[in-house]
């Protein structure tokens, strides 16, 4: 006789983060045991169905970002935090590293109180430890709307990795998070 017990589903949550471009804030996440899925998309802008080309040229409002779908059984909120908070630059919030504009501003955008307590409460640790110079300016905000990419830009890393490694070096994406973050990534 076969016995199936009390069979638990398994249930994913999700966060967003913004940190200049969605590729690379994919590719940092997609590396995490626990993480589901992520897509990249447009955050918290005033345009209905928003393309790359309104988004990357200003003022819809939008911040590329990447929403992370996560096993919270297998990878706490806190870690994602850890995670995000290592792979941008948190003293700059005019965009990052070669992409300049509110389009690139790094942001946490909360879906629950618990988040909005745990990014607020990790921003605070680390103007606390000031592990390297400068203020904090990574925006914590509530998450309004998220809309999907196009297609072409998920997985972009995975698709495209000699364009995408090309871009990633050129902008200076590694060598800035080395002089900020040094040993700690």
């Amino acid at each position: 006789m076969l016995w199936l017990g009390a069979l638990q589903a398994s249930t994913s949550e999700t966060a967003t983060f913004a940190g200049g471009c969605f590729w690379c804030v994919e590719e940092a996440f997609d590396q995490v045991d626990g993480v589901l899925a992520t897509t990249s998309g447009y955050a918290n802008g005033r345009t209905p169905m928003p393309s790359y080309e309104q988004v990357s040229g200003g003022g819809t409002g939008y911040v590329e970002a990447v929403r992370v779908e996560y096993d919270p059984a297998r990878v706490r909120y806190e870690r994602l935090l850890d995670v995000f908070w290592h792979h941008h630059d948190p003293t700059d919030a005019g965009g990052q590293f070669c992409d300049r504009g509110e389009q690139y501003r790094p942001a946490i955008f909360y879906e629950t109180d618990e988040q909005r307590r745990l990014a607020q409460s990790s921003a605070e640790a680390l103007r606390r430890s000031k592990p390297f110079p400068g203020e904090i300016r990574t925006a914590i905000e509530p998450l309004r709307v998220f809309h999907p990419a196009e297609k072409y830009h998920q997985d972009y890393y995975a698709h495209n990795p000699l364009r995408y490694g090309f871009y990633k070096y050129s902008c200076g994406r590694e060598a800035r998070l080395d002089r900020l973050w040094g040993n700690e990534r």
